[in-house]
């Protein structure tokens, strides 16, 4: 009873009493925290169909065109396009070569791709790990491909997954490149 009273008075007569109290909890939430989403948009030159065709239809051939991409091969089911499917992936992030399988969900009137990533390297570190593709097309050509890194880690030493940022950065500048050839 004496600490709520105290805590009334502070309250009402010392607003800033409040602010403190909300920042000082807010801090230990924030701290405690172990999932999170880092997002990035990248403008490209290529429109958002022939973005989302080429994952949609023709993901085997990213290996050959992505530099960060060391192989790829069909882990489990009979095509690479379908929900069931399981790919693994070899690639290279923070400069070195990691290992993970993935499994894909469509969205074709968004033009959106979660890809969910789990296995190999990223056991270790985090409990989920999407990639979120996006893409739209801009009014003067060309399309906006946003990019979100959704991730939970097992534990708090464990760094926010930044790396898959710049992967993903300069995947998509191969990838655009590769389809203003084609």
């Amino acid at each position: 009873m004496l600490l709520y009273k105290w805590w009334h008075y502070h309250i009402l007569h010392h607003p800033s009493t409040l602010l403190f109290a909300l920042l000082l909890l807010a801090s230990f939430f924030i701290t405690m925290t172990l999932s999170g989403k880092i997002s990035t948009e990248i403008g490209v030159h290529a429109t958002a169909a022939k973005w989302f065709n080429l994952f949609a239809t023709q993901l085997h051939q990213v290996q050959n065109i992505a530099e960060r991409i060391h192989g790829t091969k069909l882990h489990h089911g009979e095509d690479w396009h379908h929900n069931e499917s399981i790919k693994h992936w070899t690639y290279v992030i923070d400069g070195k070569v990691k290992t993970c399988q993935e499994s894909v969900e469509y969205d074709e009137a968004k033009k959106r791709i979660i890809f969910k990533l789990f296995g190999g390297d990223l056991d270790h570190q985090y409990k989920l790990l999407n990639l979120i593709f996006e893409a739209s097309d801009k009014e003067n050509g060309g399309a906006v491909i946003k990019w979100i890194v959704e991730y939970e880690r097992l534990r708090e030493d464990v760094d926010p997954p930044y790396g898959y940022i710049e992967y993903l950065h300069k995947c998509t500048a191969d990838i655009d490149a590769h389809l203003l050839k084609a």
